[in-house]
């Protein structure tokens, strides 16, 4: 059986729905609860008011600067004067999924003419673990890098036209995130190999022209000269394989593994069933974005989760490039509905686990209006341990108390060649900077903080508040540390 007219999930509407549908989980919230997302609005408004604030002025130091790390945080900058920080990043977070969804949708009709069938089980990936982490800098840059693509691939005939062309682009997607600007790297890479040699050139010629016309892209790198390497010796193997089943982390372990399962299941299918194939543009795509997350660390220049944040994206080309061989419409329909139904369970279940994050997530920022404006806070979070699939996504809350309060708290991150910011209160170490507000139970892999000794041992010419999440709240912490406001998720201590 074949069909001689346009399928339903390569109309336009169809489209429109997917790109609109992804964004359904982060509308609800008014915090967007991904883990990281609230310490980096206590960045964003740091860089936004520093000058205007004597409060921000005696705790912080923030100097503009060129780091590869910078999306998110520029464009919330431009957005300051009509915006809050907690506003704008909202507004630019909204906007992620529907980046990538669109552009796997271009990508694929420009590789394929078509949309494949399985392109619904590729789209709830851009809720994968990198974005649950609140990446969110790697993830516009990933976004914006599939549609980088899409204009590398039209101008393939005007070589030089487009190597000048790419030079500002490749600038704009490093400081996005350098990760991000990486990942075109081998996207772009990936498509000139393909071009060549569907034009006849043999592998070796097209792997050396496609290196060739691809070192444009490659100038940034010169802007990470003296860059801190990090433990390059990292090759984290139990972790990298753990990051297989977190494909799609979220909230039920059994469900999101289950999902995961299903979907490399469908690739074996594709690699096994000769009724499927896979479109050489995004399949090689995905293969060089797979070898990448084999062959990467977990650690590059102050990154973490290095390798983590290419398998998501690997799996979403992947899905994208397969294709169901002429012959067989009724079972390219089946996938298609299959693939559909698959995405809209998802983003139902995840905009369930997200107003299920963010109601404790609220909860725990009740305590943030009893906090004085400009004062210097301890945060004590107890953090499940990573092995633990769900977390309430506690760990850096506290950054809304410096987006609200203009306050000084422990869990913000320093890193040299990462982030521009600087805590002041030298006095305050150990307890000064990330991860020094994470309090792991004594049977996890991570050692940080001793909630017993930090409370003993804490500056109390630095701080005059302790906030602990999910602790149980005591009338005291110590003799001096007193509870002063208390819920079923924080407490709040003043240091007499």
């Amino acid at each position: 059986m074949s069909r001689t007219q346009t399928a339903w999930w390569e109309t336009r509407w169809f489209a429109v729905a997917a790109i609109l549908l992804s964004c359904v989980p982060l509308l609800a919230p008014g915090l967007p609860p991904l883990a990281d997302l609230p310490g980096h609005i206590g960045r964003y408004h740091i860089a936004a008011a520093l000058r205007g604030s004597a409060d921000l002025q005696q705790h912080w130091t923030f100097e503009w600067g060129l780091v590869g790390n910078l999306g998110v945080d520029l464009i919330v900058q431009l957005l300051s004067p009509i915006l809050t920080a907690e506003h704008a990043t909202k507004l630019v977070v909204i906007l992620i999924p529907p980046l990538w969804v669109s552009g796997l949708i271009l990508l694929a009709r420009r590789a394929g003419g078509t949309l494949s069938p399985a392109a619904g089980f590729a789209f709830p990936l851009v809720y994968g673990y990198a974005f649950q982490l609140g990446f969110v800098n790697f993830m516009l840059a990933g976004g914006l890098a599939l549609h980088a693509l899409l204009l590398w691939v039209a101008l393939a005939h005007r070589p030089v036209v487009r190597a000048l062309l790419f030079l500002p682009i490749a600038f704009v997607l490093w400081i996005a995130h350098s990760f991000g600007w990486g990942m075109f790297g081998l996207l772009a890479f990936a498509a000139e190999w393909v071009r060549l040699r569907e034009a006849g050139h043999g592998h070796r010629e097209s792997l050396a022209r496609a290196i060739g016309w691809c070192l444009p892209l490659a100038w940034p790198a010169a802007l990470m000269v003296g860059a801190a390497p990090g433990d390059g010796a990292l090759w984290d193997w139990k972790a990298k394989v753990s990051w297989l089943p977190s494909l799609l982390r979220e909230r039920w372990k059994w469900y999101d593994v289950g999902c995961a399962i299903l979907l490399f299941g469908l690739l074996w299918a594709a690699v096994r069933d000769r009724r499927l194939r896979f479109d050489p543009l995004t399949g090689t795509a995905a293969l060089l974005c797979l070898i990448a997350f084999v062959a990467l660390p977990r650690l590059i220049v102050g990154g973490a989760y290095v390798d983590m944040r290419m398998l998501a994206p690997a799996v979403a080309l992947a899905l994208v490039a397969i294709r169901v061989q002429p012959g067989h419409a009724r079972f390219e329909a089946s996938l298609a509905i299959a693939g559909t139904s698959f995405f809209v369970l998802r983003m139902a279940t995840s905009s369930i686990a997200f107003l299920l994050f963010a109601g404790t997530q609220q909860a725990a920022l009740e305590a943030v209006s009893h906090i004085p404006r400009g004062t210097t806070v301890l945060v004590l979070v107890n953090e499940a341990c990573s092995s633990q699939w769900h977390s309430d996504r506690l760990g850096h809350i506290a950054g809304i108390a410096v987006a609200r309060r203009d306050a000084f708290e422990n869990g913000q991150w320093a890193l040299a060649d990462q982030q521009l910011l600087r805590p002041r209160h030298p006095q305050a170490e150990p307890y000064r900077a990330d991860p020094s507000q994470l309090v792991y139970p004594a049977s996890c892999e991570y050692k940080t903080t001793h909630f017993g000794e930090a409370v003993q041992g804490f500056d109390r010419g630095t701080f005059r508040y302790v906030w602990t999440l999910d602790f149980p709240a005591k009338p005291a912490l110590a003799d001096d540390v007193v509870l002063v406001w208390a819920n079923n998720v924080s407490a709040l201590y003043a240091v007499r």
